[in-house]
C-alpha cells in the first residue's frame, strides 16, 4: 500500500470501535470484489486522462448510499490520491488491511525510506485535520514547531525519542506525558504518529516537516474571495460547493466585497486563483488587443 494511502487509513480505522471496524472491513472486501467483477468500473478508475480529485468525485457519486460514510470516505481518498493504474490494486490493499486489523486490533507500521515515511505521517495528517476549524491550524503549526525545538535542545529528550531500540511504547509514553493537556489534541495526536509511524532518527525532521505540511493544509481549506457585491447563502454554498470539488477539500469562505471589480468574483486558494470578475476579463481583453490575438469574432461577441 502506497504510504500516504495507509496513514489515512490507519488514522480514520484506528479511531473506530470495534463494531464500526467489522462494518468497514466487510464494506472494503465487498467494494474489492465489485471492482474485480467490473471490467469498465477498471476502466474508469484506471483512466490517467481523469485527475485524482475528479475520480474522487466519481467514486464518491457510485458509492454513496452503499457502502457506510467511514468507508467511502477511505475510498474516495484512495481514489484521489493514487496514481490512477494502482486505485484498483490500492483497494485490495485496503481491504486485506482492514481485515487484519479486525483481527488483531493494532496496526503494524514497516520501516520506511525517510521520503515515505514522513509521507505516511502526511496520511495521518490528511485524516486528523479533515473537517477541523481553520482556525485551529495556526495553533496546531505553531505547538508541533516548539515540540520541535524541545525535542532539539533537550539532549536526554533527543536521546531517547530519537532511539531506534527503546521501545516504542516507551516513547509514545514521554511523548504523551510531556504534552498531554498542555496541547491541542490534535497536536498531541500527530506528535504521538511520529513516533509510531516515522523514523525514530527523523523526529525532529518528520515534526518540521509536519510543519509546513499543516501550514499548506490551511491554505488549501481558506479560500479568500473578493466579491464586487454581496453574497447570499445560496451564492456562498454553490462556491462552496465548485470549490470543494475543485480541491478534494472542505473549503471554509473568507469574503471581502471589493467594487472595483466591477462584478463577479476573484478567488484564491492555496496557488490556486480564479478570476471570474468583469475587471479581469477586461484586463484579459485589454491583454488579447495589445497583443493582436483579437479575432474579429471574439469582437463581435463583445459587442453584444
Amino acid at each position: 500500500m502506497l504510504p500516504k494511502l495507509e496513514g489515512f487509513a490507519t488514522a480514520v480505522v484506528g479511531a473506530l470501535d470495534a463494531s464500526t471496524v467489522q462494518t468497514v472491513a466487510s464494506d472494503l472486501a465487498s467494494l474489492e470484489q465489485t471492482v474485480l467483477s467490473r471490467s469498465d468500473l477498471r476502466g474508469v478508475l484506471g483512466d490517467t486522462s481523469i485527475n485524482g480529485v475528479s475520480r474522487g468525485a466519481i467514486v464518491r457519486e457510485l458509492l454513496s448510499g452503499k457502502i457506510s460514510d467511514v468507508t467511502l470516505r477511505i475510498a474516495v481518498y484512495a481514489a484521489a490520491n493514487v496514481p490512477a493504474q494502482d486505485v484498483s490494486h490500492a483497494f485490495a490493499d485496503l481491504a486485506y488491511a482492514a481485515r487484519l486489523y479486525q483481527e488483531s486490533g493494532s496496526h503494524t507500521f514497516a520501516p520506511l525510506s525517510l521520503l515515505e515515511a514522513r509521507r505516511r505521517i502526511a496520511g495521518v495528517a490528511d485524516a486528523l485535520l479533515d473537517g477541523i476549524n481553520s482556525g485551529d491550524f495556526a495553533t496546531i503549526e505553531e505547538e508541533l514547531f516548539r515540540w520541535a525545538r524541545t525535542v532539539e535542545a533537550n539532549d536526554e529528550l533527543r536521546r531517547l525519542l530519537l532511539d531506534r531500540d527503546a521501545p516504542v511504547a516507551s516513547r509514545v509514553a514521554t511523548t504523551q506525558a510531556l504534552l498531554n493537556g498542555k496541547v491541542n489534541p490534535l497536536t498531541l495526536s500527530l506528535a504521538t504518529f511520529v513516533i509510531v509511524a516515522g523514523r525514530p532518527r527523523d523526529v525532529v525532521g518528520t515534526l518540521d516537516f509536519l510543519v509546513d505540511y499543516v501550514a499548506q493544509a490551511r491554505d488549501w481549506r481558506v479560500a479568500r474571495v473578493r466579491t464586487a457585491r454581496d453574497l447570499d447563502e445560496n451564492d456562498k454554498q454553490q462556491l462552496v460547493g465548485s470549490l470543494s470539488a475543485l480541491t478534494g477539500k472542505s473549503v471554509e469562505l473568507q469574503i471581502a466585497e471589493d467594487p472595483t471589480l466591477l462584478g463577479g468574483v476573484l478567488v484564491e486558494v492555496g496557488d490556486l486563483r480564479l478570476d471570474a470578475s468583469t475587471r479581469g476579463r477586461l484586463g484579459q481583453l485589454r491583454d488579447a488587443v495589445a497583443a493582436g490575438h483579437v479575432s474579429e469574432s471574439l469582437l463581435n461577441r463583445n459587442d453584444k
